[in-house]
């Protein structure tokens, strides 16, 4: 969760001491969450450079604009609002020209679901006016979500998840072609259902999810199969040449493995997207996980590089492993680091031991009124920056909790930490407007309790 803050960049420095500034490290490693809240995640790289981010975000459809990856939570948003409830998984594309946005919606009762899609033609998304083009839908007008669209040359396809007939027994994919980035031109075609054991082992059946990527000739159909609220969620995959009839059901085929499951104490992969690092020399899998073992719909999104095998499908390999670092992607800014443990502590907090800590311990214990931990940064020239920090929240019934974070001095703002258990971490962000120069952060008692493992200070602009 980002939370847009403007720090003083006055010259004063709140407590702690000018000539003194916290100890840091450069590093090029993180732990691959970059949201630590979110599901259905869909991250596009434009021309321009910047990724364009989307996700579940209740009944309206949010844009993250980033020049990173490991940025996209503390990025620039739009909201567009959509009329609707229950909107899920959107996606952004730019079609022959303009801008798309996907998602489906109900008014409140899920057999209601289909499928829609907004227009924008101004250069940035962010900017110009979202239009409303309608419903997306075949004659049969049934339930359908998690729509996509894909181009082979110059005829366009739409490819989603939806029901065979009028009640909620199992979820099939569907493609269809389009006359343009709005329309539906033809027939629904089925070219999967859920068959397989791990796809059947929780009722309703689904498959869902589909995402298509093309690589050479061949056509990958990443999709999600078993239930989505349970840790037996996965991503499969489904292959196409593209010199095929695609309207053709038996041009497609089905691995009868998942090709990405839970491992390395990850949980319930599912619902990906695939992108390449700012340079284009990696790719990348961004996908969410729960955010704990049983923790279901409760879920976070996470990124990692991958390779593709010599047939042209990737090789997804497994989740990373939660407290084992990965380089970030190519082309990213390195981050400068600061351990918690380093604080300047007041009010009774202090550093303490970490089974899963980056360095072995943490900053804690920020659990009174006047309690907290201070830290002097250097910036080497004005601008924006992002704090991303490590950070953990047990807090017994409360699904979030904050520290408050102040600069300089300033009015403190929430800093928020979203519930996964101690010692399970996660990331929390605010984008911060520095001057060159020394400043103080500080990270005082919120609601509820939360730990610091480390924060990094990286450049918003994805500058080196």
């Amino acid at each position: 969760m980002a939370v847009l803050i403007l720090s003083s960049s006055s010259a004063g420095i709140a407590s702690a001491d000018r000539e003194h500034t916290s100890k840091s490290s450069s590093t090029k490693k993180f732990y691959s969450v970059i949201m630590q809240d979110g599901a259905d995640p869909w991250m596009y790289k434009h021309t321009d450079g910047f990724y364009y981010f989307t996700k579940t975000t209740g009944n309206n459809v949010t844009i993250w604009k980033s020049s990173t990856i490991t940025g996209v939570d503390a990025a620039e948003k739009r909201e567009i609002t959509t009329g609707g409830q229950n909107v899920w998984a959107p996606e952004i594309h730019y079609l022959n020209g303009a801008w798309y946005v996907y998602y489906a919606k109900d008014d409140g009762d899920n057999a209601n679901h289909r499928m829609y899609v907004m227009e924008n033609t101004a250069a940035d998304p962010m900017q110009g006016t979202w239009t409303d083009k309608g419903q997306l839908t075949d004659s049969t007008n049934r339930w359908g979500i998690d729509g996509t669209p894909f181009a082979i040359g110059d005829q366009l396809y739409y490819i989603w998840s939806g029901w065979e007939g009028t009640e909620n027994v199992s979820q099939h994919l569907y493609i269809a072609r389009m006359s343009d980035p709005w329309t539906i031109s033809s027939e629904r075609v089925e070219i999967a259902r859920p068959t397989y054991d791990w796809e059947t082992n929780h009722q309703p059946n689904v498959n869902e999810g589909p995402q298509v990527y093309i690589k050479g000739r061949t056509i990958n159909l990443l999709y999600s199969a078993s239930g989505s609220w349970t840790n037996d969620y996965s991503l499969g995959l489904i292959t196409a040449d593209t010199r095929k009839d695609l309207m053709n059901p038996a041009s497609w085929t089905k691995r009868e493995k998942p090709v990405f499951a839970s491992a390395n104490g990850i949980y319930g992969p599912g619902h990906a997207s695939l992108t390449t690092s700012p340079d284009g020399r990696e790719d990348w899998i961004i996908y969410h996980a729960a955010k704990f073992d049983g923790s279901g719909w409760n879920r976070e999104i996470r990124a990692q590089e991958f390779d593709w095998n010599r047939d042209g499908t990737p090789d997804l390999d497994e989740p990373a492993a939660a407290n084992r670092p990965v380089s970030l992607p190519s082309g990213e800014p390195k981050h400068t680091r600061y351990e918690a443990e380093n604080a300047v502590f007041g009010g009774g907090a202090y550093a303490s031991s970490s089974e899963n800590g980056s360095k072995g311990s943490k900053a804690g214990h920020i659990d009174l009124p006047d309690s907290y931990a201070e830290y002097t940064i250097k910036i080497p020239a004005d601008g924006k920056y992002i704090l991303s920090a490590r950070t953990a929240n047990g807090t017994t019934g409360m699904d979030w909790s904050t520290l408050m974070l102040s600069v300089d001095g300033a009015a403190p703002t929430p800093f928020y930490i979203t519930n996964k258990g101690w010692e399970n971490w996660g990331l929390s962000t605010q984008l911060l407007e520095l001057s060159r120069g020394k400043h103080t952060i500080r990270f005082s008692k919120g609601d509820g309790y939360g730990e610091i493992d480390f924060f990094d200070i990286v450049p918003a602009d994805g500058r080196k």
